[in-house]
């Protein structure tokens, strides 16, 4: 009794390249742990000697889901580094930018990484059969968080109209009334996927942790703020590496990270236990309604919290283009290089969590040393020790059962390691 041998290799659905190593025998768990085999692809090097005006479009390349976020990132901390303060405009079009991708992503997630496991079947593709109305809903809100990144940033995917200070592109009125509308209709989507949500049957699964998350006291933040913590933690961005704490583990390349804990856990369970209080009203009706109150401790969950925060990003941006059109949207130059140089860090909140960048500009605009801290690496510890917690419990029940809890476990965090394809190679020894 206790004893388990599953091997499973390439379970998709989920970005990148690990190993789960579990080893269970008469019912004692003698090893568990997420490995990590990507290789690393050293963007920090590449920045090194270029001029900062490049840096966010390179570091965009890291991710192309979470491309708006690092492009974010890296312009706050080219920024702050340097001293230049976005204008008001500049700010509303960068929110809406965002709530663009956090749709287009969490959509992917829910819908199509997700939601096959919970329906019982492989993939998405066999949900065309048995709920076509849920993958139409899926590519039709995709679709709509497409548009809005392209007319905002010239494109979605790397965004080429986001600058330093500014952009290089403006939208029309028309073109923004126009996503209005269509934002407006898509609150019936959010209906619906509320409604999916409710019926998914979600694992029960519960372990206490520290949950990290940028938060501002006037609005759900995704762009700055102060890094905040249900343990009471209260960081300045710039003091970040008092919460990551970078460490080299033997069976990973990429680092875990611990701030009091041995662990925490970032993402958008974590935005919802820091910052629940600062949803829309509509986002705080979906979350009473799919049962989700803070502080919850279910990373299973982290969907759900994801389809919370759908809600609140269709409100939000409906909201921002009020004021951006009642504003008017005027082309703004871009400010010049101050002639000095500095370091600055900036953080996001983007799909998988919170984000760090951290630039030393020269004097001649070069960039002489980068930092990039990314939301799956501070998740690995955190997975880590949900394994360890979950394994011992369902030891007794079958194979495939723990194998597929497992894999669903690991895709719960959305985790991002490479962009790729495939995630999990899992062996019971």
């Amino acid at each position: 009794m206790g004893n388990v041998n599953i091997e499973v290799h390439h379970v998709t659905r989920v970005e990148g390249h690990g190993n789960i190593v579990v080893n269970a025998k008469n019912g004692v768990l003698e090893e568990c742990r997420l490995d990590i085999v990507e290789t690393p692809r050293f963007f920090e090097a590449m920045l090194r000697g270029r001029p900062y005006t490049q840096s966010s479009h390179i570091t965009s390349r890291i991710c192309g889901i979470c491309a708006v976020g690092h492009a974010t990132a890296s312009l706050r901390a080219t920024e702050n580094a340097l001293g230049i303060e976005p204008s008001a405009q500049t700010v509303l079009l960068r929110k809406l930018n965002f709530h663009g991708e956090m749709l287009d992503s969490h959509v992917l997630h829910v819908y199509m990484l997700v939601a096959p496991d919970m329906l019982g079947v492989g993939s998405v593709i066999p949900l065309v059969q048995i709920a076509p109305e849920a993958v139409l809903r899926a590519l039709r809100l995709k679709k709509l968080a497409g548009d809005l990144c392209a007319v905002i940033a010239g494109r979605h995917t790397h965004p080429i109209a986001m600058a330093v200070g500014g952009f290089t592109h403006f939208p029309t009125i028309a073109e923004l009334k126009a996503l209005r509308g269509r934002l407006v209709d898509a609150r019936a989507d959010m209906d619906e996927t509320v409604k999916l949500a409710k019926t998914l049957p979600w694992p029960q699964f519960n372990r206490e942790t520290e949950y990290v998350a940028l938060r501002k006291e006037d609005e759900y933040a995704f762009i700055d703020g102060t890094i905040t913590t249900t343990d009471g933690g209260k960081y300045a961005i710039n003091d970040y590496r008092q919460v990551t704490n970078e460490r080299m583990v033997t069976h990973a390349t990429a680092k875990h990270c611990a701030h009091k804990r041995e662990s925490y856990m970032v993402g958008a369970l974590a935005r919802f236990n820091v910052n629940h209080d600062k949803l829309h009203p509509r986002a705080k009706a979906a979350a009473e309604e799919l049962g989700l109150k803070p502080i919850c401790t279910n990373p299973y969950l982290n969907t759900a919290a994801q389809v919370v925060e759908l809600v609140h990003c269709v409100e939000d941006a409906i909201n921002i283009i009020d004021e951006l059109v009642g504003r008017g949207v005027k082309p703004e130059p871009l400010p010049a290089f101050p002639g000095k140089g500095g370091e600055g860090a900036g953080s996001c909140e983007v799909p998988r969590g919170i984000l760090f960048h951290n630039y030393q500009i020269g004097d001649d605009g070069n960039v002489i040393g980068a930092n990039c801290i990314i939301p799956t690496g501070q998740n690995l510890a955190n997975i880590d020790a949900d394994m360890r917690a979950l394994v011992p419990q369902i030891l007794d029940r079958p194979q495939d059962e723990i194998r597929q809890m497992m894999e669903m476990l690991v895709r719960a965090y959305d985790p991002c390691i490479s962009c790729s394809v495939h995630f999990l190679d899992v062996r019971f020894v």
